[in-house]
Protein backbone atom coordinates (compact mmCIF):
# COMPACT_ATOMS: atom_id res chain seq x y z
CA UNK A 1 0.00 0.00 0.00
CA UNK A 2 1.46 3.42 -0.72
CA UNK A 3 2.63 5.61 2.03
CA UNK A 4 0.56 9.19 2.18
CA UNK A 5 2.61 12.08 1.04
CA UNK A 6 2.68 13.76 4.56
CA UNK A 7 2.69 10.59 6.67
CA UNK A 8 6.55 10.33 7.02
CA UNK A 9 7.02 13.98 8.54
CA UNK A 10 5.45 12.71 11.39
CA UNK A 11 7.93 11.17 13.76
CA UNK A 12 6.59 11.82 17.19
CA UNK A 13 3.05 11.68 17.74
CA UNK A 14 1.36 13.24 20.34
CA UNK A 15 -0.34 11.46 23.09
CA UNK A 16 -3.78 12.04 24.46
CA UNK A 17 -3.48 13.98 27.83
CA UNK A 18 -7.12 14.31 28.51
CA UNK A 19 -10.25 13.11 27.44
CA UNK A 20 -14.30 13.87 28.30
CA UNK A 21 -17.37 13.23 26.55
CA UNK A 22 -19.64 17.01 26.33
CA UNK A 23 -22.59 16.62 27.30
CA UNK A 24 -25.74 18.27 26.35
CA UNK A 25 -27.21 21.56 27.77
CA UNK A 26 -29.53 24.29 27.19
CA UNK A 27 -28.21 27.48 25.26
CA UNK A 28 -29.78 30.52 22.88
CA UNK A 29 -33.62 29.78 23.47
CA UNK A 30 -34.60 26.42 22.86
CA UNK A 31 -31.38 24.96 21.58
CA UNK A 32 -28.86 22.24 22.63
CA UNK A 33 -25.32 21.77 22.52
CA UNK A 34 -22.48 19.92 23.56
CA UNK A 35 -20.29 22.10 24.81
CA UNK A 36 -16.39 20.38 25.35
CA UNK A 37 -14.43 23.85 25.54
CA UNK A 38 -15.58 26.58 27.63
CA UNK A 39 -17.17 24.45 30.34
CA UNK A 40 -16.12 24.06 33.74
CA UNK A 41 -13.01 21.61 33.08
CA UNK A 42 -12.03 22.96 30.20
CA UNK A 43 -12.44 27.43 30.29
CA UNK A 44 -10.10 28.09 27.51
CA UNK A 45 -7.72 25.89 25.51
CA UNK A 46 -5.06 28.99 24.34
CA UNK A 47 -6.12 30.11 21.55
CA UNK A 48 -9.38 28.54 21.45
CA UNK A 49 -12.64 29.93 23.87
CA UNK A 50 -15.95 26.95 23.09
CA UNK A 51 -16.44 24.59 20.80
CA UNK A 52 -20.53 23.58 20.55
CA UNK A 53 -21.97 20.77 18.93
CA UNK A 54 -24.98 22.25 18.22
CA UNK A 55 -28.55 20.87 18.02
CA UNK A 56 -31.13 23.33 16.40
CA UNK A 57 -35.38 22.48 15.68
CA UNK A 58 -37.57 25.43 15.05
CA UNK A 59 -38.58 27.73 16.83
CA UNK A 60 -35.53 27.13 18.99
CA UNK A 61 -32.13 29.19 17.75
CA UNK A 62 -29.71 31.87 18.63
CA UNK A 63 -31.39 35.54 18.09
CA UNK A 64 -29.89 38.76 18.05
CA UNK A 65 -26.47 38.47 20.44
CA UNK A 66 -23.51 40.73 20.35
CA UNK A 67 -19.85 39.75 20.07
CA UNK A 68 -16.53 41.47 20.50
CA UNK A 69 -12.97 40.41 20.60
CA UNK A 70 -12.76 37.28 18.88
CA UNK A 71 -13.76 34.97 15.45
CA UNK A 72 -16.55 32.50 15.35
CA UNK A 73 -16.69 29.01 12.74
CA UNK A 74 -19.81 28.00 11.92
CA UNK A 75 -19.43 24.55 10.07
CA UNK A 76 -22.62 22.66 9.18
CA UNK A 77 -23.30 19.20 9.32
CA UNK A 78 -27.10 18.75 8.94
CA UNK A 79 -29.77 21.25 7.81
CA UNK A 80 -29.40 24.95 7.72
CA UNK A 81 -29.22 28.21 9.52
CA UNK A 82 -30.25 31.78 8.40
CA UNK A 83 -27.64 34.06 10.07
CA UNK A 84 -28.15 37.97 9.52
CA UNK A 85 -26.59 40.89 11.32
CA UNK A 86 -26.61 44.58 11.93
CA UNK A 87 -24.71 45.47 8.81
CA UNK A 88 -26.96 44.27 6.42
CA UNK A 89 -25.27 40.73 6.17
CA UNK A 90 -27.56 37.85 5.34
CA UNK A 91 -27.56 34.21 4.39
CA UNK A 92 -27.91 30.43 4.82
CA UNK A 93 -25.43 28.71 5.83
CA UNK A 94 -26.13 24.85 4.43
CA UNK A 95 -24.79 21.40 4.81
CA UNK A 96 -21.05 21.15 4.67
CA UNK A 97 -20.78 24.83 4.28
CA UNK A 98 -18.47 26.89 6.74
CA UNK A 99 -18.77 30.91 7.68
CA UNK A 100 -15.43 31.85 9.27
CA UNK A 101 -16.55 35.31 11.46
CA UNK A 102 -14.43 37.75 12.61
CA UNK A 103 -16.60 39.82 14.82
CA UNK A 104 -13.41 42.16 15.83
CA UNK A 105 -14.81 45.25 17.19
CA UNK A 106 -18.33 44.55 17.25
CA UNK A 107 -20.93 42.77 15.81
CA UNK A 108 -24.68 42.02 16.67
CA UNK A 109 -26.18 38.99 14.68
CA UNK A 110 -28.62 36.23 14.55
CA UNK A 111 -28.38 32.17 14.03
CA UNK A 112 -31.81 30.30 13.56
CA UNK A 113 -33.01 27.51 11.33
CA UNK A 114 -33.37 27.60 8.14
CA UNK A 115 -35.30 24.60 6.99
CA UNK A 116 -37.43 21.59 8.40
CA UNK A 117 -36.22 19.35 11.29
CA UNK A 118 -33.47 19.60 13.39
CA UNK A 119 -30.02 21.56 12.07
CA UNK A 120 -26.57 20.52 13.19
CA UNK A 121 -23.21 21.69 13.48
CA UNK A 122 -20.39 22.55 15.49
CA UNK A 123 -19.09 26.42 16.60
CA UNK A 124 -15.63 27.06 17.09
CA UNK A 125 -14.87 29.98 18.89
CA UNK A 126 -11.17 31.29 18.34
CA UNK A 127 -9.95 34.13 20.51
CA UNK A 128 -7.81 37.33 19.13
CA UNK A 129 -4.65 38.95 20.01
CA UNK A 130 -4.62 42.39 21.90
CA UNK A 131 -3.42 43.99 18.63
CA UNK A 132 -6.77 42.25 16.29
CA UNK A 133 -9.40 42.71 18.99
CA UNK A 134 -10.42 45.76 17.48
CA UNK A 135 -10.73 44.90 13.80
CA UNK A 136 -13.53 45.36 11.50
CA UNK A 137 -15.68 42.94 11.66
CA UNK A 138 -15.46 40.48 8.18
CA UNK A 139 -16.76 37.54 6.83
CA UNK A 140 -14.87 34.50 4.86
CA UNK A 141 -18.13 31.43 3.73
CA UNK A 142 -17.05 28.66 1.63
CA UNK A 143 -19.95 26.74 -0.22
CA UNK A 144 -19.26 22.95 0.47
CA UNK A 145 -18.56 22.41 -2.85
CA UNK A 146 -15.70 24.49 -2.88
CA UNK A 147 -13.78 23.50 0.14
CA UNK A 148 -10.78 21.79 -0.35
CA UNK A 149 -10.92 17.94 0.27
CA UNK A 150 -8.25 14.93 -0.53
CA UNK A 151 -8.54 10.85 -0.17
CA UNK A 152 -5.83 8.18 -0.18
CA UNK A 153 -6.00 4.85 1.72
CA UNK A 154 -9.29 4.67 3.06
CA UNK A 155 -8.37 8.82 4.37
CA UNK A 156 -10.42 11.49 3.55
CA UNK A 157 -9.86 15.16 4.72
CA UNK A 158 -12.19 18.14 3.86
CA UNK A 159 -9.94 21.01 4.85
CA UNK A 160 -11.77 23.67 6.77
CA UNK A 161 -8.27 25.57 7.49
CA UNK A 162 -4.42 24.91 6.42
CA UNK A 163 -3.88 21.91 4.93
CA UNK A 164 -3.66 18.48 4.62
CA UNK A 165 -2.92 15.03 2.21
CA UNK A 166 -1.97 17.70 -0.33
CA UNK A 167 -4.86 19.90 -0.52
CA UNK A 168 -5.02 23.43 1.75
CA UNK A 169 -7.87 25.83 2.33
CA UNK A 170 -8.07 29.35 1.09
CA UNK A 171 -9.45 30.43 4.42
CA UNK A 172 -7.33 33.42 5.90
CA UNK A 173 -6.86 32.62 9.91
CA UNK A 174 -6.04 35.52 11.86
CA UNK A 175 -4.78 33.54 14.44
CA UNK A 176 -2.98 30.62 12.79
CA UNK A 177 -5.09 27.78 12.79
CA UNK A 178 -5.58 24.14 11.28
CA UNK A 179 -9.34 22.70 11.20
CA UNK A 180 -9.36 19.09 9.41
CA UNK A 181 -12.52 17.17 9.21
CA UNK A 182 -11.40 13.46 8.89
CA UNK A 183 -12.80 10.25 8.05
CA UNK A 184 -11.14 6.65 8.20
CA UNK A 185 -12.76 3.94 6.75
CA UNK A 186 -12.37 -0.06 8.50
CA UNK A 187 -8.41 -0.24 8.75
CA UNK A 188 -7.37 3.05 7.47
CA UNK A 189 -4.60 4.54 9.86
CA UNK A 190 -3.80 8.25 9.46
CA UNK A 191 -0.29 10.25 10.25
CA UNK A 192 -1.23 14.11 10.50
CA UNK A 193 1.75 16.65 11.32
CA UNK A 194 0.90 19.42 13.81
CA UNK A 195 3.07 22.55 14.41
CA UNK A 196 4.89 22.07 17.12
CA UNK A 197 4.30 24.88 19.05
CA UNK A 198 0.24 24.46 18.50
CA UNK A 199 -2.34 23.71 20.87
CA UNK A 200 -4.18 20.51 19.31
CA UNK A 201 -7.59 18.55 19.96
CA UNK A 202 -9.78 16.24 18.06
CA UNK A 203 -13.56 15.95 18.42
CA UNK A 204 -15.39 12.81 17.25
CA UNK A 205 -18.15 13.22 15.15
CA UNK A 206 -19.22 9.43 14.65
CA UNK A 207 -17.78 6.31 14.85
CA UNK A 208 -15.33 4.79 17.16
CA UNK A 209 -11.31 5.01 16.48
CA UNK A 210 -7.94 5.13 18.31
CA UNK A 211 -5.81 8.04 18.97
CA UNK A 212 -2.06 8.15 20.28
CA UNK A 213 0.80 6.18 19.71
CA UNK A 214 1.51 2.32 18.69
CA UNK A 215 4.38 2.68 20.94
CA UNK A 216 2.88 4.54 23.92
CA UNK A 217 -0.70 4.57 24.29
CA UNK A 218 -3.65 4.63 22.26
CA UNK A 219 -6.90 6.34 23.59
CA UNK A 220 -10.40 4.78 22.35
CA UNK A 221 -12.92 7.91 21.70
CA UNK A 222 -16.62 7.66 20.11
CA UNK A 223 -18.79 10.13 19.55
CA UNK A 224 -19.30 13.38 21.34
CA UNK A 225 -15.95 13.12 23.11
CA UNK A 226 -12.90 15.49 23.18
CA UNK A 227 -9.41 14.54 22.95
CA UNK A 228 -6.54 17.27 24.13
CA UNK A 229 -3.18 16.45 22.69
CA UNK A 230 -0.18 16.54 24.29
CA UNK A 231 2.18 19.71 23.99
CA UNK A 232 5.68 21.03 25.23
CA UNK A 233 7.17 17.27 25.46
CA UNK A 234 7.44 16.85 22.16
CA UNK A 235 5.01 15.30 19.17
CA UNK A 236 5.00 16.55 16.00
CA UNK A 237 1.54 15.01 14.96
CA UNK A 238 -1.85 13.61 15.19
CA UNK A 239 -1.62 9.68 14.83
CA UNK A 240 -5.11 8.11 14.41
CA UNK A 241 -6.36 4.42 13.82
CA UNK A 242 -10.19 2.97 12.83
CA UNK A 243 -9.69 -0.48 14.05
CA UNK A 244 -13.76 -0.58 14.37
CA UNK A 245 -16.07 -2.27 11.63
CA UNK A 246 -17.59 1.38 10.51
CA UNK A 247 -16.06 4.68 9.73
CA UNK A 248 -14.68 7.18 11.87
CA UNK A 249 -15.08 10.75 11.60
CA UNK A 250 -13.58 13.25 13.58
CA UNK A 251 -12.51 17.14 13.04
CA UNK A 252 -8.37 17.48 13.85
CA UNK A 253 -8.18 21.59 15.40
CA UNK A 254 -4.85 23.30 16.17
CA UNK A 255 -4.04 27.14 16.74
CA UNK A 256 -1.07 29.16 17.70
CA UNK A 257 -1.33 29.99 21.53
CA UNK A 258 -1.72 33.77 22.29
CA UNK A 259 -0.21 33.46 24.86
CA UNK A 260 -2.14 36.59 26.72
CA UNK A 261 -4.72 37.32 29.37
CA UNK A 262 -8.57 36.77 28.72
CA UNK A 263 -11.38 38.89 30.88
CA UNK A 264 -14.46 37.34 29.36
CA UNK A 265 -18.41 38.35 30.22
CA UNK A 266 -20.91 36.15 27.69
CA UNK A 267 -20.04 37.27 24.23
CA UNK A 268 -17.40 39.75 24.93
CA UNK A 269 -13.96 38.95 24.94
CA UNK A 270 -10.76 41.35 25.99
CA UNK A 271 -7.75 40.98 28.10
CA UNK A 272 -8.67 43.12 31.11
CA UNK A 273 -11.55 43.68 33.08
CA UNK A 274 -11.59 47.33 32.53
CA UNK A 275 -11.70 46.36 28.42
CA UNK A 276 -14.47 44.32 29.17
CA UNK A 277 -16.14 47.12 31.17
CA UNK A 278 -15.75 49.58 28.10
CA UNK A 279 -17.18 47.02 25.73
CA UNK A 280 -20.62 46.70 27.53
CA UNK A 281 -20.65 50.33 28.00
CA UNK A 282 -20.12 50.42 24.03
CA UNK A 283 -22.75 48.36 23.70
CA UNK A 284 -25.15 49.67 25.73
CA UNK A 285 -24.54 53.05 24.22
CA UNK A 286 -24.20 52.34 21.14
CA UNK A 287 -20.50 53.49 20.01
CA UNK A 288 -17.48 52.07 19.06
CA UNK A 289 -18.81 49.57 16.76
CA UNK A 290 -21.94 49.32 18.00
CA UNK A 291 -23.55 51.97 16.34
CA UNK A 292 -26.00 49.94 14.54
CA UNK A 293 -27.15 47.99 17.16
CA UNK A 294 -29.40 50.96 17.92
CA UNK A 295 -32.09 50.25 15.67
CA UNK A 296 -31.69 46.67 14.49
CA UNK A 297 -33.46 43.51 14.82
CA UNK A 298 -33.49 40.18 13.05
CA UNK A 299 -36.38 38.94 11.15
CA UNK A 300 -36.78 36.83 14.27
CA UNK A 301 -36.97 39.74 16.78
CA UNK A 302 -35.87 38.20 19.83
CA UNK A 303 -32.67 39.81 21.46
CA UNK A 304 -30.80 37.53 24.13
CA UNK A 305 -29.62 40.77 24.91
CA UNK A 306 -25.69 39.62 26.36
Amino acid sequence: MPEREDSCAVRDSRQVVKKFLARPQHEGVGAIVRRSIGRFELKYFDPFLALDEFSVTAPAGFPDHPHRGFETVTYMLQGAVLHEDFEGHKGTIGAGDVQWMTAGRGIVHSEMPAAQGTQKGLQLWINLSSKHKMVEPRYQEIASKDIAEASIDGVKVRVIAGEALGAKSPVYTITPTMYLDFTLKPGAKLRQPIPASWNAFVYVLEGEGGFGSATKAVVTASAHHLLLLSNGGGGDGLEAWNKSLKPVRFVLVGGEPLGEPVAQLGPFVMNTEEEIDRTVDDFENFVNGFENARHWRSESGISLGF
